[in-house]
């Protein structure tokens, strides 16, 4: 009997909520494995880990690493194991190299088969350029909204959005004034951050002050001057 190792991910509740949390996930690697007659011998995980990268998710390189020749890799979708193509041929080249192979339930991709590992490299490229066609989409309408002064971005410090476009507040617009003017003072991000939350000024959100806000806020004033 051949042996299987699963690997299963979500990254956000949302995912979950979507029907494929981590138990719908193992419960089709399950079926396919007794359906197909392997013995699943582990399954790994990375929950609350997004696919973007390789970096940092500990379960897939376990699963890797368990997974050896004559062995294979069994995962819900593409999507679970990565989302670029470059780190799917890397996870592909990797299994092969070990005389392993690679299943996709939700493609049903197989990589036994001639067919089943072309079909897999052919979905990886046009995974990647979905990828790019959605952040030029993206880039596009952002810049265009830029361009016409419509609200792009969540409202900063200093604005309402007033029917989609930004508009100054001035109560708000005095504290910014009042941070530039420390900024160009000498004093740190901090420093200013802590001003701030001693007078008991709140952020947009009624939340404190920090560096990071405080940060965002003047390089936001330099960009825009």
């Amino acid at each position: 009997m051949q042996k299987a190792i699963g690997y299963i991910r979500v990254s956000t509740q949302g995912q979950a909520e979507e029907g494929v949390s981590m138990a719908a996930q193992r419960a089709k690697i399950d079926a396919w494995c007794i359906a197909n007659d392997m013995e699943l011998v582990a399954v790994f995980e990375d929950a609350g880990v997004s696919g973007g990268s390789m970096a940092g998710r500990e379960g897939l390189h376990a699963a890797m690493k368990a997974t050896t020749k004559g062995m294979a890799l069994v995962a819900y979708s593409i999507s679970r194991l990565a989302r670029s193509a470059r780190d799917m041929l890397a996870i592909d080249e990797t299994l092969d190299r070990k005389g392993a192979d690679l299943v996709s339930l939700t493609e049903k991709i197989d990589t036994t088969t001639a067919a089943g590992r072309m079909g897999f490299k052919v979905l990886a490229v046009l995974a990647d350029f979905e990828r790019d066609l959605i952040r030029e989409r993206t880039k596009m309408a952002l810049a265009h909204k830029k361009a016409n002064g419509e609200v792009y971005a969540p409202v900063p410090f200093g604005y309402e959005a007033i029917e989609g476009r930004l508009v100054t507040v001035k109560r708000e617009a005095k504290i910014v004034a009042e941070i530039i003017a420390m900024r160009d003072a000498g004093a740190s991000f901090a420093s200013i951050a802590n001003e701030l939350n001693g007078r008991g000024i709140e952020g947009k959100r009624g939340g404190r002050w920090f560096a990071s806000t405080v940060r965002y806020m003047v390089n936001r004033q330099a960009r825009a001057a």
